[in-house]
């Protein structure tokens, strides 16, 4: 009877994940099933001042993919040899230059990973006159509709008193 209570639990998954942080080589523990968001919270208030910051947290294991968590996700163990820990900005800095530098070798994608956190490649390279003039006419179809308006609601009473007197 005792034999089966243990080896129920080391069967049982621990009710807490290790957490290492990569900037301050802490471990902080979380229970199963913890947002991922609420995690990088909290270890980004516990980081000392003038170290980056956390972006997110990420399962690695020697030799295979890192899996990313995103803020809503829950935070899981995937078993023996797998690690969580949090990941940085200068880490995916890193990370986005070895990635481009693969990638332009065999072809170039539309959108540098750089350009997935950032709007500099959706603004227009050149503000030539046709966007000014744009803008333009955009103010003052603006305040053509703005004065439409207005003169609609300073002469509504009018108009009512009018459709009255007939009735």
């Amino acid at each position: 009877m005792a034999d089966n209570t243990e080896t129920l639990e080391l069967k049982d998954p621990p009710s807490y994940l290790e957490v290492n942080c990569t900037t301050s080589s802490k471990t902080r523990w979380f229970s199963a099933g913890t947002e991922a968001g609420f995690a990088v919270n909290l270890i980004n208030r516990k980081a000392d001042d003038g170290s980056p910051i956390a972006l997110y947290i990420e399962a690695v294991k020697e030799g295979e993919e890192p899996v990313s968590f995103g803020p809503n996700s829950a935070l899981v163990s995937y078993g023996h040899g797998w690690k969580l820990q949090t990941v940085t900005e200068s880490q995916v800095g890193a990370k986005a230059r070895a990635s481009v530098r693969r990638t332009t070798n065999r072809e170039s994608s539309p959108l540098g990973v750089f350009e997935l956190h950032s709007t500099k490649g959706l603004l227009p390279s050149v503000i030539g006159v046709q966007y000014i003039a744009k803008v333009l006419l955009a103010f003052v179809l603006l305040f053509v509709f703005g004065a439409v308006f207005t003169l609609a609601l300073e002469n509504l009473p009018r108009f009512l008193i009018f459709i009255n007197s007939f009735i």
